[in-house]
């Protein structure tokens, strides 16, 4: 015989099977746009404060939001876009581990193997590459589960963007420090350049290699040099070395057009001598049209690399 609860008293709820945390968690989507805007704003006040007050004391924690703020809210528009299933530990291993091992690699390779040349910006290209490339096999050494085209441009740009972070704060600081003291506009106008191009460079140059390198990862977790991944080394190196020669083709393409000779040495050089407002105009026309030319080659090889992976497109 079936029994029915008396009316007006509730029946008992059966608990149901416990659900499984999320596997990631859950932050509030919009997240890095609050910390590029707050950051920015922070940044503004200390920059003032530092310039009203002449306390150089507030020097580092200007040149550490100056040159975090960009990159960071770029690795966060990323973890909310497509890789919150990556984890926050792999994002902050990547970031942190891997932007430091990569300048301190860089730094020692370049100082023992890069000479004055016509081929410096290539040897600096190749080196910085492999350097970041590394550091991102190091910190996924532990995480053999994460793989695929979609890890390597979220995690590839992690690496890449910590090492902009840390070497945009070395170049802040040299700009900061004259032979006559303290120059801070040198150090804003760094700061700002530098933010401005963030986006463009290293973060988007190390998602292309960390795409390639962790797409052909074997289930076990080893990393696998194929023909592609040396391939999407050398065009990332060679976008690399386009991006860092753009002052010295500029400045050989102004010599051209005005006819004052082709002396080798401006290009390494980097200056004109005594040039005229004309030559002043080209040069600004031609450094930042190679710029631009640069960078639209790197995103639209990096959105084609995204357009491959379907898991581009369904990410949480």
């Amino acid at each position: 015989m079936t029994h029915f609860p008396p009316p007006g008293r509730p029946q008992a709820r059966i608990p149901g099977p416990l659900q499984p945390p999320p596997p990631y968690p859950r932050i509030r989507t919009g997240l890095w746009k609050r910390c590029l805007g707050g950051g920015l704003a922070l940044w503004a006040l200390t920059a003032a404060v530092t310039y009203a007050t002449k306390n150089t004391t507030l020097l580092p924690t200007l040149i550490l939001l100056g040159s975090f703020l960009v990159p960071v809210a770029f690795v966060l528009w990323a973890y909310e876009r497509h890789g919150r299933d990556l984890g926050v530990s792999a994002i902050l291993g990547c970031f942190l581990t891997g932007g430091t091992l990569g300048v301190l690699g860089a730094s020692v390779m370049e100082s023992y193997l890069v000479r004055p040349s016509w081929g410096m910006f290539v040897a600096v290209g190749l080196i910085e590459e492999t350097a970041k490339l590394g550091a991102l096999v190091f910190a996924l050494r532990r995480m053999p589960g994460i793989r695929g085209m979609r890890a390597g441009l979220v995690l590839g740009a992690a690496v890449g963007f910590g090492f902009a972070a840390l070497e945009s704060a070395g170049y802040a600081f040299d700009a900061a420090v004259s032979t006559e003291g303290i120059d801070l506009r040198a150090l804003v106008e760094t700061e700002i350049l530098r933010g401005a191009l963030a986006p463009f460079g290293h973060g988007l140059w190390t998602a292309i290699a960390g795409g390639a390198l962790l797409s052909f990862r074997r289930p076990n977790g080893r990393f696998r040099l194929t023909a592609q991944v040396l391939a999407a080394c050398l065009g990332v190196t060679l976008l690399h070395a386009l991006w860092d020669s753009t002052h010295g083709i500029a400045i050989w393409l102004v010599a051209r057009l005005a006819g004052t000779g082709l002396d080798g040495q401006l290009f390494a050089e980097g200056y004109i001598p005594r040039p005229s407002a004309a030559q002043e105009h080209l040069f600004t026309v031609f450094s930042v049209g190679l710029l631009v030319l640069v960078s639209l080659l790197g995103v639209a090889w990096m959105h084609s690399l995204a357009r491959r992976d379907p898991s581009w497109r369904n990410t949480p």
